[in-house]
């Protein structure tokens, strides 16, 4: 998968619970990244209840696509919730009625769509969404503990997949994220080099690189493989 400078990877959900409707939004959806040369992995919910028990485990979504009316709760009252520990996420309303307009404002809705979305305009909400997200892409979104935090890319020292697990290790501590050390890389610049099978380090914090190790400016060592070392130093001079 490629790195942010070739396109950026997004996770978007669609909340709706007109199967039909869903369905065109995911359509579009594809048909933008294609035209945006980017990724989007989409998936779709038919309820908020729904959304919020898979967002539960899953915090990690970039734009979330809701219908307002549906049954049970609605897509504003989702929205509510969502926006309590993420303010990363950028929220679009479909809807058929222009009633819910003020409360869209309460939790930061990006716009509002009228069904019959067309594709023009919601091509040009999700180009402002992609904006507001390139200008967090120096930020790492991370999911830990049921909340999301926004991690400067130069605060992360280096990540060690364990197991399901990724840790992630910063100037202020430690967070772990349940994903994997391959979805990591696709998130982060060129400054995070895979040196070994289960980390990826800052090469902008590196201070010495030894045969089996590189020593960061918080006097840690991380692993490298046998035979990395001229490769990772070629790589640290590149960044200059």
């Amino acid at each position: 998968m490629g790195r942010l400078e070739d396109k950026m990877v997004y996770k978007a959900a669609v909340c709706d619970d007109c199967i039909t409707d869903a369905e065109y939004m995911i359509s579009l959806l594809g048909k933008w990244a294609e035209k945006s040369g980017n990724v989007v992995k989409t998936e779709s919910f038919p309820s908020a209840e729904a959304f919020l028990f898979h967002y539960g485990e899953e915090r990690d979504f970039h734009m979330l696509l809701l219908d307002i009316e549906m049954g049970g709760r609605n897509g504003v009252d989702l929205a509510r919730e969502v926006r309590r520990d993420n303010e990363a996420v950028q929220i679009v309303f479909i809807t058929g009625f222009p009633d819910f307009m003020a409360e869209g404002y309460e939790v930061s809705a990006l716009h509002y769509l009228m069904k019959p979305v067309s594709q023009e305009k919601l091509f040009a909400v999700l180009d402002r969404a992609a904006a507001n997200l390139r200008r967090q892409e120096k930020r790492l979104m991370v999911v830990h503990d049921r909340q999301t935090d926004l991690v400067s890319l130069d605060q992360i020292f280096y990540l060690e997949a364990q197991r399901q697990y990724v840790d992630i290790h910063t100037r202020d501590g430690v967070y772990r994220m349940k994903t994997s050390l391959r979805e990591m890389e696709a998130s982060l610049d060129r400054r995070f080099f895979k040196c070994q099978r289960s980390f990826l380090v800052n090469l902008s914090h590196v201070v010495q690189i030894r045969t089996n190790c590189v020593v960061l400016k918080n006097g840690e060592e991380v692993p490298i493989s046998r035979g990395m070392a001229e490769e990772v130093g070629r790589a640290v001079i590149s960044l200059f």
